[in-house]
């Protein structure tokens, strides 16, 4: 039990704010416009809380099962240790996915949106695929891409959707910001890992940028999170600059990521950024609560 607490201690910085963060922003824009359902919203939370504990068990069971975390200097993965048998780490995410199936099919039948379904699947794929099947994308730089589709796109504007019947240019704009921030969390995380990752050659963006490379893209993503905050504001209300909210949290980031630490010390940036995400969701939510 020791382990797996380690295991979920490693895995909150990506997995709370990826999960809360979308449903958070999308449903600030759904209240803005006098659509706020707290049943939906809370299926939707459900969906994205599912898939990203799924995709935590995924990752743990396809990167451990080929060896590339024998090099690694994150937290404690539960294959690659041999806290957990693999067929237990696949039985709990596939378990993960069934609940993120089943609430979205609730959705589904709620809004009468049935094509939501393809959307549901291709949500579980883009999970799996990550580091799952002979040739996963994460594996070859697509990581951060998927990420911002599925943690940014589809979730904030699928949250507004179901619960507006369709979205707005601030849904975009929320989408955007949201999205990057998601990436910047995955491109801290690959930084750390940059070394290992090589070592196992498991090509991930990181390893194709380079680390000052890695360190621009890093920093550049959080630029375009601000950016996506400020058009928010510009497409609803002023109020939504309280998604700049984020900043504070992101001192610290921005000051490691510049100076050049590595290996462990990126630890604290990732666990930074991931509250910057759900204080830039929080702001937001707050703002345009205000505002309407």
């Amino acid at each position: 039990m020791a382990s797996l607490a380690e295991w979920v201690e490693g895995a909150r910085p990506r997995t709370l704010p990826a999960a809360l963060a979308p449903v958070v922003a999308g449903s600030a824009i759904a209240w803005f416009e006098n659509a706020f359902s707290p049943l939906l919203a809370g299926l939707a939370l459900v969906v994205a809380l599912a898939l990203q504990i799924g995709v935590n068990f995924a990752n743990d069971y396809s990167d451990g099962i080929r060896g590339t975390d024998a090099a690694r200097v994150g937290p404690l993965r539960l294959v690659g240790s041999g806290a957990a048998h693999p067929r237990h780490v696949l039985a709990a995410a596939l378990a993960c996915f069934g609940i993120a199936a089943l609430a979205g099919l609730a959705v589904v039948v709620i809004t009468g949106h049935w094509w939501l379904l393809a959307v549901g699947a291709a949500a579980i794929a883009a999970a799996w695929f990550y580091t799952g099947g002979k040739r996963p994308y994460g594996y070859l730089g697509l990581g951060e891409l998927f990420v911002f589709i599925f943690f940014g796109l589809v979730a904030v504007t699928g949250t507004v959707y179901i619960q507006l019947d369709g979205v707005t240019a601030a849904t975009w704009w929320t989408a955007v910001a949201i999205g990057v921030l998601a990436c910047a969390i995955l491109v801290a995380n690959n930084l750390r890992d940059l070394d290992g990752d090589r070592a196992a050659g498991k090509r991930t963006l990181a390893t194709r940028l380079g680390d000052a490379g890695t360190r621009r893209f890093f920093l550049g993503l959080l630029v375009v999170a601000a950016a996506g905050v400020f058009g928010v504001a510009a497409t609803s209300s002023w109020w939504a600059l309280l998604g700049w909210f984020m900043l504070v949290a992101l001192i610290g980031p921005i000051r490691e990521v510049a100076r050049g630490v590595t290996g462990r010390a990126l630890i604290p940036v990732l666990k930074q950024t991931g509250f910057a995400e759900l204080a830039c969701a929080t702001g937001l939510f707050l703002g345009l609560v205000i505002a309407h």
